[in-house]
């Protein structure tokens, strides 16, 4: 399975339009090749370079498995396919949250899909720990996109 982002390049800066110093909007994301028998599909972002420990932007499950794509700022224009379910991140919102790291080093941000062989269900507001045992023993194939984001 393939992620992609139109938004930033692998391994590369995310613009400020997808940061808390911008518009704070999720980027634009694709995907193919999900595995036969994938019947759900799950959305994790987040920054394990947190000072605290790893930091949550987005958690996102009961995508159905047709779907191939996101489109920018999905999260605040309504454009989650039907059914899908997002939980709650480390800001206490029910959305994406972007980059807003302390200054100083760079942070990385993986953003994270998983195949599914379920449909996972879960309280909208879930966090990422519920939606992580929930998927134990159903993941079919994942694949990240990754970027990095520093405050100077």
């Amino acid at each position: 399975m393939k992620l992609t982002s139109t938004a930033f390049q692998n391994g590369a800066s995310i613009p400020a339009k997808f940061t808390g110093d911008g518009a704070d909007v999720s980027p634009a994301l694709a995907w193919s090749d999900a595995p036969v028998g994938t019947k759900s599909l799950a959305l994790i972002c987040d920054d394990p370079d947190a000072p605290l420990g790893t930091w949550v932007h987005w958690v996102l499950w009961s995508l159905p498995a047709c779907t191939t794509s996101l489109p920018e700022a999905a999260e605040k224009i309504k454009a989650l396919p039907p059914g899908a379910e997002q939980g709650k991140n480390d800001f206490g919102k029910l959305d994406y949250g972007g980059p807003a790291p302390p200054r100083g080093k760079p942070h990385r941000y993986f953003f994270k899909l998983y195949a599914l062989d379920t449909q996972v269900t879960l309280k909208p507001g879930s966090k990422k720990k519920a939606l992580v045992k929930a998927m134990e023993g159903h993941i079919l194939a994942e694949a990240e996109w990754m970027g990095t984001y520093q405050r100077k």
